[in-house]
């Protein structure tokens, strides 16, 4: 199994539709659905059940998932670790949020121009650790949101944003102008694996234990939603399908956009990408 079809594999799953896979791994859907097929042939099993709205895994597929991020977040972490030892000009920035935020388009036009020899790698995580992997020395520093666990790391505030609750359309509470948080409190709401941050955890459950699916991505959100009426939160300002609406919490802290890397880390790189970064958020 390749690494370039495992990664294919890890979009799919997330995204569990093969149309918003292929954008977001930035290629047509023909040649991401025969490698999906190809990797089926290979496994000797179905990775996914299809239907017309989508896909979903099947119990093989679910093996398969745990197995592909593994050997991915492995592969990352030996092409940091040889990078680093031939001395490259690289600097790994690892993303939590919004790609389609107009900051960050600014941010990365803005470090190209003032770096035009560096090798800028990206890393684009799921919801389980909101640090991008800069405990395990993945990233160099990351693009991310707070509140978690800020030990050993050092946290640049870039933006606060305010927080809605994500309902379907035809919620009764999604007519509202804002919900309070006791109107919520026999839903249920997202949950994230075992062993991740608990203060992110607290934070994105509004605060006090929640009952709930487990989720890793923001498409596995959604489809909670939308299938389960799950209750999930979202920073205001996210583009949502038509099926949602995200309507304004009241009493929620906001949710700040922060740039963090590992205390101590002398690397001028991450100073240089934190003071681009900071100047691209306050436009």
């Amino acid at each position: 199994m390749e690494l370039r079809t495992l990664r294919y594999f890890v979009a799919v799953a997330e995204e569990l539709h093969f149309g918003r896979a292929a954008n977001r791994l930035h290629m047509s859907q023909p040649p991401l659905s025969r490698a999906i097929k190809q990797l089926e042939a290979d496994a000797g099993a179905l990775l996914f059940a299809r239907s017309p709205t989508g896909v979903t895994l099947t119990a093989v597929g679910t093996v398969l998932l745990d197995e592909a991020r593994a050997l991915l977040d492995h592969a990352d972490r030996v092409r940091i670790r040889v990078s680093a030892a031939a001395g490259a000009s690289t600097i790994t920035v690892g993303l939590l949020g919004d790609a389609t935020d107009p900051a960050v388009s600014r941010l990365a036009a803005a470090y190209r121009r003032s770096h035009p020899g560096i090798d800028i790698r990206i890393r684009d995580t799921d919801l389980t650790d909101p640090t991008c992997g800069l405990r395990a020395r993945l990233v160099d520093v990351a693009l991310t949101r707070a509140p978690f666990d800020e030990t050993a790391l050092t946290v640049r505030a870039l933006r606060s944003d305010p927080v809605g609750v994500v309902l379907r359309a035809d919620d009764p509470l999604a007519r509202r102008d804002q919900v309070r948080p006791a109107e919520l409190s026999d839903r249920r709401w997202f949950q994230f694996p075992q062993g991740t941050d608990p203060v992110w955890q607290s934070y994105w459950n509004g605060g006090r234990p929640r009952e709930g699916p487990v989720v890793r991505a923001v498409q596995e959100c959604l489809q909670a939603v939308l299938w389960n009426g799950t209750v999930g939160l979202a920073p205001l300002g996210h583009e949502l399908p038509a099926e949602f609406a995200l309507v304004p919490l009241s009493g929620m802290a906001p949710s700040r956009v922060v740039a963090v890397w590992n205390e101590g880390d002398t690397n001028p790189l991450i100073r240089s990408f934190v003071e681009t970064a900071t100047a691209a958020y306050r436009h």
